[in-house]
């Protein structure tokens, strides 16, 4: 991590390269803590990210945003009115890619709000890492070292931060299918976001896995530090919207609404059509509720 007169002439030498250069002022030690309930806080270390700006017209900017993190770089995209309503940060499930997101980014632009997507760790994308392993994480959790699953809760409250910081608005919390899982407990965790829409989402099932295995103590403390529904009733009053399909093939319906039913108010639950994750029918759906809130257009 470089500081003070290092990360000001880091900057320096990024901006020759980059659009922009900005820097994290934390400067508090990063840790995380697992409470008695297998509630997670994090303190997260500080991080500086790059921009590179790769398309702009009258209708939005398009920008790569690196997140330069102590554990490794985090790739990121955004799409940008001038003035953006509100901001999404967009957490995708397995196999979902920034191509498959272009039309959509464009259409937020169009309706008055910006939409990040956040290449998580170990998907086998931009971003380094290894595929989510509640193994491999409770071994480093037993030696009290950082587990993914954790780094990644900090990846994307680092992203909030760095958003609200750019535009000064509302920042959402939004996951599809695994993502819709990661960015739940992100909402908890991290309180200065706006609030959380999940898609075709449900509780991993480990916790209960645990359970029924007999475990006991640690481990069942740190199964829990990964469940959704530890952190979404911790959301409130913040909103939560969730968006399930009923004939949803890979996440079954009745698993969404098991989820969804330990939110607390306030909070709305969704059939739309479809398959599974986001959909230009989640999109309509959801521009159309915030265009209630922010009176931008449908």
């Amino acid at each position: 991590m470089i500081r003070g007169i290092g990360a000001g002439l880091a900057c320096l030498v990024v901006l020759a390269l980059f659009t922009g250069c900005t820097s994290s002022n934390n400067t508090a030690t990063p840790s995380y803590s697992v409470d008695s309930n297998g509630v997670l806080s994090v303190t997260c270390a500080p991080v500086t990210s790059t921009e590179t700006v790769l398309f702009s017209n009258e209708t939005y900017t398009k920008s790569r945003f690196v997140l330069h993190t102590t554990s490794g770089d985090v790739i990121t995209y955004l799409a940008f009115p001038k003035t953006p309503k509100a901001v999404m940060v967009y957490i995708p499930g397995a196999g979902e890619t920034i191509s498959g997101h272009e039309e959509r980014m464009v259409r937020y632009a169009e309706a008055g709000y910006a939409f990040m997507f956040v290449d998580t760790r170990g998907r086998g994308g931009e971003t380094a890492g290894y595929a989510f392993s509640p193994q491999a994480d409770y071994t480093k959790f037993e030696q009290k070292v950082w587990p993914e699953y954790y780094l990644t809760i900090c990846d994307i409250s680092s992203a909030r931060a760095l958003l609200s910081e750019k535009f000064g608005v509302p920042v959402y919390a939004v996951g599809g299918s695994n993502g819709g899982r990661y960015a739940a407990a992100a909402a908890g965790v991290d309180k200065n976001f706006a609030g959380y829409v999940g898609i075709s989402t449900a509780d991993w099932g480990i916790k209960d896995a645990v359970a029924a295995q007999g475990g006991t103590g640690d481990m069942l403390r740190f199964a829990t530090s990964l469940e959704p529904s530890t952190y979404l009733q911790t959301i409130s009053p913040r909103p939560v919207w969730m968006f399930h399909n009923e004939t949803d093939p890979v996440i079954p319906f009745a698993q969404g609404q098991a989820l969804f039913a330990t939110a607390h108010d306030p909070k709305t639950f969704i059939r739309f059509s479809g398959d599974h994750g986001i959909n230009p029918d989640v999109d309509t759906r959801l521009i159309a509720l915030w265009a209630q809130i922010y009176g931008t257009q449908t």
